[in-house]
Protein backbone atom coordinates (compact mmCIF):
# COMPACT_ATOMS: atom_id res chain seq x y z
CA UNK A 1 0.00 0.00 0.00
CA UNK A 2 0.90 3.44 -1.00
CA UNK A 3 0.82 5.66 2.31
CA UNK A 4 0.49 8.98 2.25
CA UNK A 5 3.04 9.54 5.48
CA UNK A 6 4.66 7.31 7.94
CA UNK A 7 2.59 8.37 10.78
CA UNK A 8 -0.51 10.70 10.84
CA UNK A 9 -0.96 12.84 14.07
CA UNK A 10 -4.11 14.02 15.30
CA UNK A 11 -4.75 17.01 17.33
CA UNK A 12 -2.11 20.03 16.83
CA UNK A 13 -2.14 20.54 20.92
CA UNK A 14 0.96 20.28 23.27
CA UNK A 15 0.71 16.23 23.42
CA UNK A 16 0.16 16.54 19.34
CA UNK A 17 3.08 18.89 18.91
CA UNK A 18 5.42 16.42 21.21
CA UNK A 19 4.83 13.37 19.46
CA UNK A 20 5.47 15.36 15.86
CA UNK A 21 8.42 16.80 17.35
CA UNK A 22 9.91 13.33 18.39
CA UNK A 23 9.31 11.69 14.62
CA UNK A 24 10.71 14.85 13.08
CA UNK A 25 13.78 13.99 15.19
CA UNK A 26 13.49 10.17 14.32
CA UNK A 27 13.19 11.23 10.34
CA UNK A 28 9.81 10.34 10.02
CA UNK A 29 7.35 11.94 7.68
CA UNK A 30 4.27 13.06 9.89
CA UNK A 31 0.72 14.76 8.48
CA UNK A 32 -0.43 16.56 11.64
CA UNK A 33 -4.38 17.45 11.63
CA UNK A 34 -6.58 20.00 13.44
CA UNK A 35 -9.79 21.02 12.46
CA UNK A 36 -9.35 24.06 13.90
CA UNK A 37 -7.59 26.96 12.08
CA UNK A 38 -3.13 27.29 11.91
CA UNK A 39 -3.54 30.42 14.38
CA UNK A 40 -4.98 27.52 17.46
CA UNK A 41 -1.96 25.67 16.98
CA UNK A 42 -0.71 24.39 20.52
CA UNK A 43 -4.51 24.20 21.46
CA UNK A 44 -5.38 24.62 25.36
CA UNK A 45 -1.67 24.64 26.19
CA UNK A 46 -1.88 28.22 24.51
CA UNK A 47 -4.26 29.59 27.31
CA UNK A 48 -2.44 27.99 30.45
CA UNK A 49 -0.60 28.90 33.15
CA UNK A 50 2.26 26.70 32.37
CA UNK A 51 2.57 25.18 35.45
CA UNK A 52 4.54 21.82 35.90
CA UNK A 53 5.03 19.54 38.19
CA UNK A 54 8.84 18.75 39.10
CA UNK A 55 9.99 16.81 41.71
CA UNK A 56 13.60 18.11 43.90
CA UNK A 57 13.81 20.72 41.36
CA UNK A 58 16.58 23.05 41.49
CA UNK A 59 14.22 26.08 41.96
CA UNK A 60 12.67 23.95 44.65
CA UNK A 61 15.97 23.46 46.58
CA UNK A 62 16.99 27.41 46.38
CA UNK A 63 13.21 27.84 48.71
CA UNK A 64 14.74 25.40 50.87
CA UNK A 65 11.78 22.88 50.00
CA UNK A 66 12.72 19.61 50.35
CA UNK A 67 11.18 16.74 48.28
CA UNK A 68 12.08 13.61 47.07
CA UNK A 69 10.89 10.68 44.40
CA UNK A 70 9.49 8.82 47.08
CA UNK A 71 7.81 11.64 48.84
CA UNK A 72 5.87 12.70 45.64
CA UNK A 73 5.30 9.17 44.50
CA UNK A 74 3.68 8.97 48.07
CA UNK A 75 1.66 11.78 47.12
CA UNK A 76 0.28 10.93 43.88
CA UNK A 77 -0.73 7.36 44.82
CA UNK A 78 -2.57 8.85 48.12
CA UNK A 79 -4.30 10.97 45.50
CA UNK A 80 -5.08 8.52 42.83
CA UNK A 81 -6.65 6.78 44.92
CA UNK A 82 -6.28 3.77 42.13
CA UNK A 83 -8.74 1.21 42.92
CA UNK A 84 -10.22 -0.03 39.96
CA UNK A 85 -8.73 -2.98 37.52
CA UNK A 86 -8.81 -0.25 34.79
CA UNK A 87 -6.31 1.21 36.90
CA UNK A 88 -3.41 -1.41 36.00
CA UNK A 89 -1.94 0.47 33.18
CA UNK A 90 -2.70 4.22 35.51
CA UNK A 91 -0.91 3.02 37.49
CA UNK A 92 1.95 2.07 35.67
CA UNK A 93 2.21 5.71 33.98
CA UNK A 94 1.98 6.95 37.15
CA UNK A 95 5.00 5.51 38.42
CA UNK A 96 6.55 6.09 34.83
CA UNK A 97 5.83 9.94 34.95
CA UNK A 98 7.14 10.76 39.18
CA UNK A 99 10.51 9.09 37.36
CA UNK A 100 10.26 11.43 34.53
CA UNK A 101 8.87 14.38 36.88
CA UNK A 102 12.04 13.35 39.34
CA UNK A 103 14.75 12.77 36.37
CA UNK A 104 15.00 14.05 33.01
CA UNK A 105 12.10 16.36 32.83
CA UNK A 106 13.58 19.63 33.84
CA UNK A 107 16.71 18.63 31.92
CA UNK A 108 14.92 18.11 28.60
CA UNK A 109 12.58 21.24 28.68
CA UNK A 110 16.12 23.54 29.64
CA UNK A 111 18.03 21.55 27.02
CA UNK A 112 14.89 23.19 24.86
CA UNK A 113 15.37 26.70 26.01
CA UNK A 114 11.93 26.41 28.30
CA UNK A 115 12.69 28.42 31.79
CA UNK A 116 10.67 28.64 35.27
CA UNK A 117 9.89 30.97 37.28
CA UNK A 118 11.86 30.94 40.57
CA UNK A 119 9.07 30.59 43.10
CA UNK A 120 7.53 27.13 43.61
CA UNK A 121 3.65 27.21 43.89
CA UNK A 122 2.17 24.96 46.66
CA UNK A 123 -1.07 24.21 44.83
CA UNK A 124 -3.60 21.14 45.78
CA UNK A 125 -2.46 21.27 49.87
CA UNK A 126 -4.79 18.37 50.56
CA UNK A 127 -5.10 18.87 54.27
CA UNK A 128 -5.66 15.11 55.08
CA UNK A 129 -2.66 12.58 56.61
CA UNK A 130 -0.11 11.72 55.02
CA UNK A 131 -1.17 8.93 52.92
CA UNK A 132 -4.00 10.95 51.80
CA UNK A 133 -4.84 13.57 48.77
CA UNK A 134 -2.21 16.29 48.08
CA UNK A 135 1.10 18.09 47.71
CA UNK A 136 2.81 17.16 50.80
CA UNK A 137 5.14 20.42 49.48
CA UNK A 138 5.27 22.97 47.20
CA UNK A 139 6.16 21.60 43.30
CA UNK A 140 4.37 24.08 40.88
CA UNK A 141 6.97 25.58 38.69
CA UNK A 142 5.20 28.19 36.76
CA UNK A 143 6.69 28.15 33.02
CA UNK A 144 8.74 31.76 32.20
CA UNK A 145 6.43 32.44 29.07
CA UNK A 146 3.29 30.90 30.67
CA UNK A 147 1.69 28.13 28.26
CA UNK A 148 3.00 30.19 25.05
CA UNK A 149 6.41 29.70 26.42
CA UNK A 150 5.73 26.02 26.47
CA UNK A 151 4.23 25.90 23.23
CA UNK A 152 7.46 27.43 21.36
CA UNK A 153 9.99 25.08 21.37
CA UNK A 154 7.80 22.13 20.19
CA UNK A 155 6.33 24.76 17.28
CA UNK A 156 9.64 25.44 16.41
CA UNK A 157 10.67 22.03 16.43
CA UNK A 158 7.73 21.60 14.06
CA UNK A 159 8.02 24.15 11.28
CA UNK A 160 11.37 22.86 11.02
CA UNK A 161 10.16 19.52 10.51
CA UNK A 162 7.95 21.34 7.76
CA UNK A 163 11.09 23.28 6.28
CA UNK A 164 12.94 19.82 5.67
CA UNK A 165 9.49 18.39 4.29
CA UNK A 166 8.78 15.93 6.78
CA UNK A 167 5.76 17.42 8.15
CA UNK A 168 2.29 18.53 6.25
CA UNK A 169 0.12 20.68 8.03
CA UNK A 170 -3.34 19.89 7.37
CA UNK A 171 -5.79 22.13 9.25
CA UNK A 172 -9.62 22.85 8.88
CA UNK A 173 -9.30 18.58 8.91
CA UNK A 174 -11.75 17.36 10.70
CA UNK A 175 -11.64 13.62 11.61
CA UNK A 176 -14.58 11.80 11.54
CA UNK A 177 -13.49 8.31 10.98
CA UNK A 178 -10.50 5.62 11.44
CA UNK A 179 -10.29 2.42 9.00
CA UNK A 180 -8.36 -0.53 8.80
CA UNK A 181 -6.12 -2.66 6.25
CA UNK A 182 -5.04 -5.92 7.28
CA UNK A 183 -6.42 -5.45 10.89
CA UNK A 184 -4.31 -2.23 11.25
CA UNK A 185 -5.60 1.29 12.09
CA UNK A 186 -4.16 3.21 8.83
CA UNK A 187 -6.62 5.17 7.45
CA UNK A 188 -8.32 8.77 9.06
CA UNK A 189 -11.04 10.49 6.46
CA UNK A 190 -13.03 13.39 7.21
CA UNK A 191 -14.14 16.59 6.26
CA UNK A 192 -12.43 19.76 5.01
CA UNK A 193 -13.58 22.71 7.10
CA UNK A 194 -13.82 26.25 4.99
CA UNK A 195 -10.99 28.39 5.67
CA UNK A 196 -11.50 30.56 8.75
CA UNK A 197 -9.50 33.63 9.81
CA UNK A 198 -11.41 34.02 13.66
CA UNK A 199 -9.13 35.02 16.28
CA UNK A 200 -7.71 31.88 18.89
CA UNK A 201 -10.56 30.33 20.91
CA UNK A 202 -13.60 31.73 19.40
CA UNK A 203 -15.71 29.39 17.44
CA UNK A 204 -14.98 28.42 14.12
CA UNK A 205 -17.20 27.84 11.00
CA UNK A 206 -18.13 23.74 11.06
CA UNK A 207 -19.10 24.30 7.32
CA UNK A 208 -17.38 21.60 4.99
CA UNK A 209 -16.34 22.65 1.13
CA UNK A 210 -14.64 18.56 0.80
CA UNK A 211 -13.88 15.55 2.30
CA UNK A 212 -10.39 13.47 2.86
CA UNK A 213 -9.07 9.74 3.27
CA UNK A 214 -5.13 9.73 4.37
CA UNK A 215 -3.53 6.89 4.96
CA UNK A 216 0.11 6.08 7.31
CA UNK A 217 1.46 2.89 9.21
CA UNK A 218 0.23 4.56 12.61
CA UNK A 219 -1.97 7.00 13.62
CA UNK A 220 -1.62 9.07 17.34
CA UNK A 221 -4.82 9.98 18.58
CA UNK A 222 -3.75 13.71 20.31
CA UNK A 223 -7.32 15.28 19.99
CA UNK A 224 -7.93 16.84 23.94
CA UNK A 225 -11.16 15.75 25.84
CA UNK A 226 -14.51 16.96 26.79
CA UNK A 227 -14.28 20.04 28.54
CA UNK A 228 -15.91 22.53 25.86
CA UNK A 229 -18.79 19.73 25.41
CA UNK A 230 -21.32 20.36 28.66
CA UNK A 231 -23.83 17.58 27.38
CA UNK A 232 -21.25 15.24 27.83
CA UNK A 233 -19.53 16.18 30.83
CA UNK A 234 -23.39 15.77 32.18
CA UNK A 235 -23.68 12.49 30.85
CA UNK A 236 -20.23 11.17 32.48
CA UNK A 237 -20.96 12.73 35.64
CA UNK A 238 -20.08 10.40 38.34
CA UNK A 239 -22.66 9.44 41.35
CA UNK A 240 -20.20 10.38 43.89
CA UNK A 241 -20.46 13.88 42.99
CA UNK A 242 -23.78 14.12 43.12
CA UNK A 243 -25.84 15.87 40.27
CA UNK A 244 -24.32 17.58 37.75
CA UNK A 245 -24.80 21.70 38.08
CA UNK A 246 -27.42 22.99 36.48
CA UNK A 247 -24.95 25.88 35.54
CA UNK A 248 -20.87 25.65 34.43
CA UNK A 249 -18.57 27.77 32.65
CA UNK A 250 -16.12 26.18 30.38
CA UNK A 251 -12.04 27.08 31.08
CA UNK A 252 -12.05 25.53 27.18
CA UNK A 253 -13.23 26.54 24.08
CA UNK A 254 -16.00 24.83 22.12
CA UNK A 255 -14.37 22.96 19.91
CA UNK A 256 -13.00 20.52 22.87
CA UNK A 257 -15.75 18.57 22.39
CA UNK A 258 -14.45 14.57 23.50
CA UNK A 259 -15.78 13.79 19.85
CA UNK A 260 -12.78 11.58 18.67
CA UNK A 261 -12.73 9.24 21.69
CA UNK A 262 -15.89 8.22 20.32
CA UNK A 263 -14.42 7.51 16.54
CA UNK A 264 -11.33 6.02 18.16
CA UNK A 265 -13.87 3.73 20.54
CA UNK A 266 -15.85 2.93 17.31
CA UNK A 267 -11.94 2.02 15.55
CA UNK A 268 -11.81 -0.76 18.61
CA UNK A 269 -10.34 1.31 21.21
CA UNK A 270 -11.32 0.59 24.53
CA UNK A 271 -11.98 3.36 26.39
CA UNK A 272 -12.09 4.26 30.48
CA UNK A 273 -12.65 6.17 33.67
CA UNK A 274 -14.52 8.17 31.39
CA UNK A 275 -16.52 9.04 35.00
CA UNK A 276 -13.13 10.55 36.20
CA UNK A 277 -13.20 14.44 35.44
CA UNK A 278 -11.34 17.63 36.81
CA UNK A 279 -13.42 20.86 37.13
CA UNK A 280 -12.60 23.55 39.63
CA UNK A 281 -14.74 25.63 42.41
CA UNK A 282 -13.26 28.90 41.93
CA UNK A 283 -14.42 29.98 38.60
CA UNK A 284 -15.49 33.11 37.63
CA UNK A 285 -17.09 34.98 34.43
CA UNK A 286 -14.71 36.41 32.26
CA UNK A 287 -15.63 39.96 31.67
CA UNK A 288 -13.89 39.76 28.21
CA UNK A 289 -14.78 36.46 27.26
CA UNK A 290 -13.07 34.78 24.18
CA UNK A 291 -15.18 31.98 23.56
CA UNK A 292 -18.58 31.19 25.03
CA UNK A 293 -19.36 30.61 28.64
CA UNK A 294 -15.40 31.70 29.32
CA UNK A 295 -14.33 31.40 32.51
CA UNK A 296 -11.70 32.14 34.10
CA UNK A 297 -10.25 30.18 37.57
CA UNK A 298 -9.28 32.28 40.49
CA UNK A 299 -5.84 30.77 41.76
CA UNK A 300 -6.43 31.65 45.47
CA UNK A 301 -4.10 31.82 48.63
CA UNK A 302 -5.24 30.51 52.02
CA UNK A 303 -7.19 33.20 53.85
CA UNK A 304 -10.53 33.74 51.79
CA UNK A 305 -13.42 33.07 54.02
CA UNK A 306 -15.14 30.01 51.73
CA UNK A 307 -19.06 30.22 52.03
CA UNK A 308 -21.58 28.10 50.90
CA UNK A 309 -24.60 29.65 48.96
CA UNK A 310 -26.28 29.86 52.09
CA UNK A 311 -23.11 31.83 54.37
CA UNK A 312 -21.52 28.86 56.05
CA UNK A 313 -18.46 28.20 55.94
CA UNK A 314 -17.11 25.19 54.21
CA UNK A 315 -15.68 21.69 56.35
CA UNK A 316 -12.39 21.44 57.57
CA UNK A 317 -10.15 21.04 55.26
CA UNK A 318 -12.18 22.48 52.77
CA UNK A 319 -9.76 25.61 52.01
CA UNK A 320 -8.51 27.45 49.61
CA UNK A 321 -6.48 25.99 47.68
CA UNK A 322 -6.19 22.47 49.26
CA UNK A 323 -8.87 19.39 47.56
CA UNK A 324 -10.41 20.68 44.59
CA UNK A 325 -12.63 17.89 44.17
CA UNK A 326 -13.37 17.20 47.83
CA UNK A 327 -14.92 20.74 47.90
CA UNK A 328 -16.87 20.09 44.42
CA UNK A 329 -18.63 17.16 46.23
CA UNK A 330 -19.72 19.36 49.04
CA UNK A 331 -20.85 21.67 47.06
CA UNK A 332 -22.92 19.67 45.06
CA UNK A 333 -24.50 18.36 48.03
CA UNK A 334 -25.85 22.06 49.27
CA UNK A 335 -28.45 22.08 46.59
CA UNK A 336 -26.35 25.09 44.75
CA UNK A 337 -24.15 25.01 41.97
CA UNK A 338 -22.04 28.57 43.66
CA UNK A 339 -20.20 29.21 46.80
CA UNK A 340 -18.48 32.28 47.66
CA UNK A 341 -15.22 33.70 48.90
CA UNK A 342 -15.40 36.83 51.53
CA UNK A 343 -12.02 38.72 51.80
CA UNK A 344 -10.95 42.13 52.11
CA UNK A 345 -8.47 44.47 49.47
CA UNK A 346 -5.30 43.20 51.58
CA UNK A 347 -6.18 39.46 51.08
CA UNK A 348 -6.98 39.64 47.67
CA UNK A 349 -3.89 41.85 46.37
CA UNK A 350 -1.59 39.60 47.72
CA UNK A 351 -3.58 36.24 47.14
CA UNK A 352 -5.62 36.36 44.11
CA UNK A 353 -4.06 35.03 41.18
CA UNK A 354 -6.29 34.26 37.70
CA UNK A 355 -5.59 31.08 35.54
CA UNK A 356 -4.77 31.52 31.66
CA UNK A 357 -1.68 33.10 29.73
CA UNK A 358 -3.78 36.23 29.09
CA UNK A 359 -4.63 36.81 32.58
CA UNK A 360 -0.47 37.07 33.55
CA UNK A 361 0.67 39.60 30.64
CA UNK A 362 4.14 39.95 32.33
CA UNK A 363 4.84 36.88 32.99
CA UNK A 364 3.65 35.49 29.14
CA UNK A 365 5.47 38.76 28.28
CA UNK A 366 8.70 37.60 30.64
CA UNK A 367 8.75 40.91 31.85
CA UNK A 368 10.78 41.16 34.63
CA UNK A 369 9.85 44.78 35.07
CA UNK A 370 6.38 44.31 35.36
CA UNK A 371 6.50 41.05 37.52
CA UNK A 372 8.13 43.43 39.94
CA UNK A 373 5.67 45.67 39.49
CA UNK A 374 2.77 43.38 40.04
CA UNK A 375 4.06 42.97 43.28
CA UNK A 376 4.40 46.55 44.32
CA UNK A 377 0.66 47.17 43.07
CA UNK A 378 -2.14 47.03 45.96
CA UNK A 379 -4.15 45.05 43.09
CA UNK A 380 -3.03 43.28 40.10
CA UNK A 381 -4.26 44.73 36.74
CA UNK A 382 -6.02 41.66 35.62
CA UNK A 383 -7.28 41.21 39.17
CA UNK A 384 -8.70 44.55 39.52
CA UNK A 385 -10.03 44.41 35.56
CA UNK A 386 -12.18 42.31 37.66
CA UNK A 387 -13.19 44.06 40.41
CA UNK A 388 -14.33 46.89 38.52
CA UNK A 389 -15.92 44.88 35.31
CA UNK A 390 -16.56 41.62 36.74
CA UNK A 391 -20.57 40.47 37.24
CA UNK A 392 -19.07 37.92 39.99
CA UNK A 393 -17.41 40.84 42.32
CA UNK A 394 -19.13 43.02 45.10
CA UNK A 395 -16.94 45.56 46.00
CA UNK A 396 -18.40 47.77 49.68
CA UNK A 397 -17.26 49.35 52.67
CA UNK A 398 -19.34 47.71 54.94
CA UNK A 399 -21.15 44.63 55.69
CA UNK A 400 -24.18 45.45 55.21
CA UNK A 401 -24.07 46.85 51.70
CA UNK A 402 -21.77 43.87 51.08
CA UNK A 403 -24.36 41.43 51.84
CA UNK A 404 -27.11 43.55 49.73
CA UNK A 405 -24.81 43.26 47.10
CA UNK A 406 -24.13 39.38 47.61
CA UNK A 407 -28.14 38.54 47.74
CA UNK A 408 -28.71 41.10 44.25
CA UNK A 409 -26.42 38.67 42.30
CA UNK A 410 -28.65 35.16 43.36
CA UNK A 411 -32.25 34.08 42.55
CA UNK A 412 -32.76 34.21 45.75
CA UNK A 413 -31.89 36.72 49.29
CA UNK A 414 -29.90 33.78 51.09
CA UNK A 415 -26.72 35.29 53.34
CA UNK A 416 -28.03 36.63 56.85
CA UNK A 417 -25.87 39.79 57.42
CA UNK A 418 -26.27 38.36 61.19
CA UNK A 419 -25.26 35.04 60.38
CA UNK A 420 -22.31 36.52 58.65
CA UNK A 421 -21.22 38.98 60.28
CA UNK A 422 -21.22 36.45 63.33
CA UNK A 423 -18.98 33.89 61.64
CA UNK A 424 -16.85 37.03 60.59
CA UNK A 425 -16.45 38.25 64.16
CA UNK A 426 -15.30 34.70 65.28
CA UNK A 427 -12.92 34.10 63.09
CA UNK A 428 -11.25 37.94 63.45
CA UNK A 429 -11.00 37.02 67.44
CA UNK A 430 -8.78 34.41 66.45
CA UNK A 431 -6.35 36.11 64.79
CA UNK A 432 -5.43 37.69 68.33
CA UNK A 433 -3.04 34.90 69.73
CA UNK A 434 -0.23 33.17 67.04
CA UNK A 435 -1.77 29.86 68.25
CA UNK A 436 -5.52 29.13 67.12
CA UNK A 437 -8.55 26.14 66.85
CA UNK A 438 -9.34 27.61 63.70
CA UNK A 439 -7.67 25.45 61.69
CA UNK A 440 -8.33 27.49 58.76
CA UNK A 441 -6.01 30.56 60.52
CA UNK A 442 -3.49 27.25 61.63
CA UNK A 443 -3.43 26.77 57.68
CA UNK A 444 -2.29 30.53 56.83
CA UNK A 445 -0.17 30.35 59.88
CA UNK A 446 1.83 27.01 58.54
CA UNK A 447 2.02 28.71 54.85
CA UNK A 448 3.75 31.67 55.64
CA UNK A 449 6.25 29.54 56.88
CA UNK A 450 7.08 28.63 53.28
CA UNK A 451 9.39 31.38 51.81
CA UNK A 452 7.59 31.43 48.59
CA UNK A 453 3.58 32.32 50.33
CA UNK A 454 5.15 34.51 52.79
CA UNK A 455 6.90 36.57 49.90
CA UNK A 456 3.93 36.68 47.26
CA UNK A 457 0.81 34.22 48.30
CA UNK A 458 -0.48 34.88 51.94
CA UNK A 459 -1.40 37.87 53.43
CA UNK A 460 -0.29 38.57 56.93
CA UNK A 461 -3.48 37.54 59.08
CA UNK A 462 -5.65 40.46 60.06
CA UNK A 463 -9.27 40.88 60.93
CA UNK A 464 -11.29 41.44 58.03
CA UNK A 465 -13.61 43.76 59.91
CA UNK A 466 -11.21 46.11 60.54
CA UNK A 467 -11.82 49.14 58.01
CA UNK A 468 -7.75 49.91 57.86
CA UNK A 469 -8.00 46.41 55.54
CA UNK A 470 -11.07 47.38 53.48
CA UNK A 471 -12.80 47.63 51.28
CA UNK A 472 -14.67 43.86 51.77
CA UNK A 473 -15.23 41.62 48.82
CA UNK A 474 -17.41 38.85 47.93
CA UNK A 475 -17.17 36.43 45.15
CA UNK A 476 -19.24 34.22 43.79
CA UNK A 477 -17.74 31.27 42.44
CA UNK A 478 -18.96 29.10 39.43
CA UNK A 479 -18.26 25.99 38.14
CA UNK A 480 -15.97 26.04 35.57
CA UNK A 481 -15.04 22.66 33.24
CA UNK A 482 -11.66 21.67 32.65
CA UNK A 483 -10.08 17.97 32.23
CA UNK A 484 -10.98 14.50 31.29
CA UNK A 485 -9.12 12.27 33.35
CA UNK A 486 -10.38 9.05 31.75
CA UNK A 487 -9.28 8.32 28.22
CA UNK A 488 -8.15 5.79 25.70
CA UNK A 489 -6.46 3.08 27.52
CA UNK A 490 -2.02 2.38 26.39
CA UNK A 491 0.54 0.64 27.50
CA UNK A 492 3.63 2.15 28.39
CA UNK A 493 4.59 2.64 24.97
CA UNK A 494 1.36 4.66 24.08
CA UNK A 495 -0.60 1.68 21.98
CA UNK A 496 -3.86 1.80 22.54
CA UNK A 497 -5.93 -1.41 23.90
CA UNK A 498 -8.61 -3.18 22.69
CA UNK A 499 -11.77 -4.73 25.15
CA UNK A 500 -9.79 -7.58 24.90
CA UNK A 501 -6.20 -5.86 26.66
CA UNK A 502 -4.24 -6.28 23.29
CA UNK A 503 -2.79 -3.57 21.37
CA UNK A 504 -4.87 -2.73 18.86
CA UNK A 505 -2.46 -2.51 15.84
CA UNK A 506 -1.33 1.00 14.50
CA UNK A 507 -3.08 2.88 16.99
CA UNK A 508 -1.01 4.82 19.47
CA UNK A 509 -2.74 8.30 22.15
CA UNK A 510 -0.88 10.56 23.73
CA UNK A 511 -2.22 13.87 26.36
CA UNK A 512 -5.85 13.68 27.27
CA UNK A 513 -7.19 11.69 25.22
CA UNK A 514 -5.21 8.95 26.72
CA UNK A 515 -6.04 10.46 30.46
CA UNK A 516 -2.85 11.90 29.80
CA UNK A 517 -1.39 8.28 29.83
CA UNK A 518 -2.92 4.95 30.31
CA UNK A 519 -6.53 6.29 30.38
CA UNK A 520 -6.27 7.89 33.69
CA UNK A 521 -2.62 8.42 35.40
CA UNK A 522 -4.33 10.98 37.87
CA UNK A 523 -6.82 8.22 39.15
CA UNK A 524 -9.49 10.06 41.35
CA UNK A 525 -7.81 13.69 41.48
CA UNK A 526 -4.41 15.39 40.22
CA UNK A 527 -1.45 17.11 42.47
CA UNK A 528 -2.05 19.86 39.83
CA UNK A 529 1.09 20.89 37.29
CA UNK A 530 0.67 17.51 35.96
CA UNK A 531 -1.42 18.08 32.71
CA UNK A 532 0.92 20.18 30.69
CA UNK A 533 3.61 17.42 31.81
CA UNK A 534 1.61 14.45 30.73
CA UNK A 535 0.79 15.97 27.55
CA UNK A 536 4.40 16.45 26.93
CA UNK A 537 5.05 12.84 28.81
CA UNK A 538 2.86 10.85 26.76
CA UNK A 539 3.40 12.67 23.82
CA UNK A 540 6.87 12.16 24.09
CA UNK A 541 6.31 8.25 24.44
CA UNK A 542 3.68 7.94 21.75
CA UNK A 543 6.11 9.90 19.14
CA UNK A 544 9.29 7.40 19.82
CA UNK A 545 7.04 4.75 20.02
CA UNK A 546 5.61 5.11 16.39
CA UNK A 547 9.09 6.17 15.10
CA UNK A 548 10.36 2.98 15.74
CA UNK A 549 7.25 1.15 14.94
CA UNK A 550 7.65 2.58 11.28
CA UNK A 551 11.15 1.91 10.77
Amino acid sequence: MAYDADVIVIGAGLAGLAATAELVDAGRKVILLDQEPEQSIGGQAHWSFGGLFFVDSPEQRRMRIRDSHDLALQDWMGTAAFDRDEDHWPRKWAEAYVDFAAGEKRAWLHGQGVRFFPVVGWAERGGYDANGHGNSVPRFHITWGTGPGLVAPFERRIREGVARGLVQLKFRHRVTGLSRSAGAVDTVSGEILEPSDIERGQASSRTATGSFELSAQAVIVTSGGIGGNHDLIRANWPKRLGQPPAKMLSGVPAHVDGLMLGIAEKAGARLINRDRMWHYTEGIENWNPIWSKHGIRILPGPSSLWLDARGNRLPVPLFPGFDTLGTLEHIMQTGYDHTWFVLDQKIIGKEFALSGSEQNPDLTGKSVRDVIGRARADVPGPVKAFMDHGIDFVVEKDLGALVRGMNALTEEPLIDEAHLRRTLTARDREITNPFTKDLQVTAIRGARNYLGDKLIRTATPHRMLDPKAGPLIAVRLNILTRKTLGGLETDLSSRVLTEGGDPLPGLYAAGEAAGFGGGGVHGYRSLEGTFLGGCLFSGRTAGRAAARAVA
